[in-house]
This record gives C-alpha cells, sequence and structure tokens, in this order.
C-alpha cells in the first residue's frame, strides 16, 4: 500500500474539536442515536392493510416498544393507497395516520415510507402502472407526478404528528429498474421531484429522505448511484445486508467482514457526501437465515450495532424487522420467515434480547467515535463500482486494515488531495490500495 501522510506535526482534531459547534440536521428532533425496528405486522404481514385492526398494531407496538427502542419505520401498500392514477383512497391515508397514532401511544416515533412498491423479495404496483396500461414509474411524466401527489397527500396528512420523523420516498425502489429502465441522469430527476413534493406535504422540521438497496453502492453501472444516494434527501440511508454480493457466503456467517459490514457501509456512505458532516443512517440491516444461523444472531446484531457506533455521523440504526413472516404465508423466500426480533406468534427470540441489552448498554454510556485519521482511497468509475463491494479488492483491503488495528474512513480519489476536505473529515493520512 501507499501511504500520503498530511500535517502529522499539527494536533488530530478529535471528533468533539471538529463538530462542536456543528449544527445537526434540524429534522432531527433527537441528536442522540436513535434505535428502531422496521415494523412488519405479525397477523398477515403488509396484507393486513386490506382490514387494518388497531387492536393487533397497538400489541405489536407495546412488544417493540418493550425492547427499549425509540422508533419504527412503516410500509402502507402502493396499490391501496393510490389504485388509480387520480385516486388517493382517504380510507388508506387514515389507516396510515392511525397506525402513526398508534406509535405515539406506545411511545415510539415513526418514519413513513410512501411508495411501496418492494417489500421482502414481493413488487406491488396500482393497475394503472402495469400490463397494458404499463407506465415506467421512474420516467412517465405523469406516473411519476402521480407519486408526487401520493407524497404532498401524506406529508399534509401527517404534518401535524408530534412522533413523526419524516416521510421517505418508499422502499429500496431501485428494486424496480428490472421492469421501469431508467437512467442515472432520470433516477436524478425523478428522486429530485418526489423530495421535493415530500416536503412540500410536510412543510419545515420533519425528513425527506429516500432508499436503495446496495446495488446503489457497489453495482457496477446501477442507474441509482451513491451519490444520489449521499447528496439527495436530508441523511444518507444505507441497507448493509450480508447476502449483498455473497458477503456472509463468501467470508462466513462470523467473519470480521460480516460484523462490520455495518460500519463498512456507513464509512463508504460518508465518502461520496459533499456536506463532511452529513448523517448516515442504517436503515436496514438483519440477520437472515441460512446467512446467519439462528445461534450466532444475537452475537452478529450486537457486534453490528456496536461496531456502526463507532462511525461519527452515525443518526441511528433501525432493525430489520419487527416479526416473522408467518408460515401459513406462501411463497416468500425462506430467509423471510426468519427475520424477525419476534416470532410469529409475538414471543421474543433470543436476538430481541440481545438488541435490547445492546442498545441499553449504548444508552447507559454513550459512544463518543472519534475522527478517523487514516482514510483508505476509493478509486473507481460506475463501471468499476463492484471494487468497493464484499469480493472486491477495495472491500478486502479496507478490511484487512480495519482488522489490524486500524479505523479506516474511505475517501473518494479526487478528493484525496483537497486539504480543506481532509482536515473537515479530521483525516491526516491516506492510504492507497
Amino acid at each position: 500500500m501507499v501511504v500520503d501522510t498530511f500535517s502529522e506535526d499539527k494536533p488530530r482534531p478529535t471528533d468533539e474539536s471538529r463538530t462542536g459547534d456543528r449544527p445537526r440536521p434540524e429534522e432531527d428532533p433527537i441528536p442522540a442515536l436513535r434505535f428502531g425496528v422496521n415494523y412488519t405486522p405479525r397477523r398477515g404481514w403488509f396484507h393486513s392493510w386490506y382490514d387494518f385492526d388497531p387492536d393487533h398494531a397497538r400489541e405489536d407496538l407495546a412488544q417493540i416498544a418493550g425492547l427499549g427502542l425509540d422508533h419504527v419505520r412503516v410500509f402502507h401498500l402502493w396499490p391501496l393507497l393510490q389504485p388509480n392514477r387520480r385516486l388517493i383512497r382517504t380510507a388508506a391515508v387514515d389507516q396510515l395516520v392511525r397506525l402513526v397514532d398508534l406509535a405515539a401511544e406506545a411511545g415510539l416515533d415513526v418514519m413513513v415510507d410512501g411508495v411501496q412498491g418492494h417489500l421482502s423479495s414481493f413488487d406491488f404496483y396500482p393497475e394503472w402502472t402495469r400490463s397494458w396500461h404499463h407506465r415506467n414509474v421512474f420516467t412517465d411524466p405523469e406516473a411519476v407526478e402521480a407519486q408526487a401527489e401520493l407524497l404532498r397527500t401524506l406529508g399534509r396528512a401527517l404534518a401535524d404528528r408530534p412522533n413523526l420523523l419524516g416521510l421517505q420516498l418508499g422502499n429500496e425502489l431501485n428494486n424496480l429498474v428490472e421492469h421501469n429502465p431508467v437512467t442515472a441522469e432520470e433516477v436524478d430527476r425523478y428522486l429530485d421531484t418526489l423530495l421535493t413534493a415530500a416536503r412540500e406535504g410536510l412543510g419545515p422540521g420533519r425528513l425527506t429522505t429516500h432508499s436503495a438497496y446496495d446495488a446503489a453502492w457497489y453495482g457496477d453501472d446501477h442507474p441509482f448511484t451513491p451519490q444520489a444516494s449521499a447528496r439527495k434527501g436530508d441523511l444518507t440511508t444505507v441497507h448493509p445486508w450480508v447476502f449483498s454480493a455473497n458477503c456472509a457466503g463468501r467470508y462466513g456467517s462470523g467473519s470480521f467482514e460480516v460484523l462490520h459490514l455495518a460500519e463498512y457501509g456507513t464509512e463508504l456512505a460518508k465518502a461520496y457526501a459533499e456536506d463532511p458532516s452529513r448523517p448516515v443512517w442504517v436503515q436496514e440491516t438483519g440477520a437472515p437465515e441460512p446467512h446467519i444461523p439462528a445461534a450466532d444472531a444475537p452475537h452478529f446484531a450486537r457486534a453490528t450495532v456496536l461496531n456502526a457506533a463507532g462511525c461519527t455521523d452515525l443518526w441511528g440504526v433501525t432493525w430489520w424487522c419487527s416479526h416473522d413472516v408467518d408460515r401459513s404465508l406462501a411463497d416468500y423466500p425462506e430467509l423471510e420467515y426468519t427475520l424477525g426480533l419476534f416470532d410469529s406468534a409475538g414471543r421474543p427470540k433470543p436476538i430481541a434480547e440481545a438488541l435490547a441489552e445492546t442498545v441499553a448498554d449504548l444508552r447507559a454510556q454513550p459512544p463518543s467515535p472519534q475522527a478517523r485519521t487514516t482514510a483508505l482511497v476509493l478509486d473507481c468509475t460506475p463501471a468499476t463500482r463492484s471494487v468497493s463491494g464484499p469480493g472486491g479488492a477495495y472491500f478486502e483491503a479496507w478490511m484487512r486494515l480495519r482488522a489490524q488495528g486500524e479505523r479506516p474512513a474511505v475517501i473518494l480519489a479526487e478528493r484525496a488531495h483537497d486539504p480543506a476536505y481532509l482536515a473537515a473529515r479530521g483525516i491526516v493520512r491516506t492510504v492507497r490500495p
């Protein structure tokens, strides 16, 4: 490796000296680390929206709150909210508002995802986007405006709820590119349009975000880019799944690489941001069987959260997911039946207890991560983005440094000789693979 050193004779800035007078995003009402879970209804999964039962939701949310978590991320289904391009069902919007209110009763804040879109291997399209009515959901102007109006409507309906964290465009919208071809430039326009609409609906003081699965970070030529994830919206969301690029299969379920994947994903996201202080939210991570055997899941959960908590500018961690999919429901990939903190009968699993203990420990003694003074230089193009994913040369170089006791940041090659940027991130030494 080649090492460049900068200003070694000057004091290395600590996280406190670097960020002491830096404001956190005004949209985040609590500057402390947040810990939550993605809410998957125990009875009927997301099909429960067809016959929403407040008592069932109240029971699920009480179980979640009992773990000491502070927020949930929730999902309605796009076809039920907007069955026609010009019809947004008031009753469906009211269900969503009611769920946010039930979460408030349980002491939970809520992030709402708007366009679903994609959930747990299933895609949900309104019929006006399908068959001979097909419209490309990313590029058709009327389809994009319909989604924008849905987000405005949801924002207006939810804006006065004190426990609302904000509005996300939808869950991993880049899963829809297979049936909706799109370029990176078109994705940028799409995201800008929908984020503007969400802000119009919500008004000031709430988060507006978007999310993508890991192909955005290390899928060669994927149209959702790292730059879009790291520069659009109020913070960056990452979904570091251990099955992406066969990470767990490649290195082993209990490997150093697997246990540090969320930390790495956070640092990778920070490299692409224009704002050196932009927060990163580990919005989805979980322990899917058989990639993580059930016996190893508690240790995986604890290590994942603790390692991520060592990153500066971490907004929080939101586990996927609250409840297992009931095996009476057919056709899910096997891993979807095992991802919950609670089983399908509502009983807490060992991973739930491990997560609750870890969160309690971090709240009792909050972490104070220091700036990462050593950075590994990432030099890639859209066509070679996979070098930064599991199995890639850059990924493995970062993990080697980390295993040697370094706490490396990630820096893009084009910023490696920018003194102001290096100083803002507290970097004094760069290492090139």
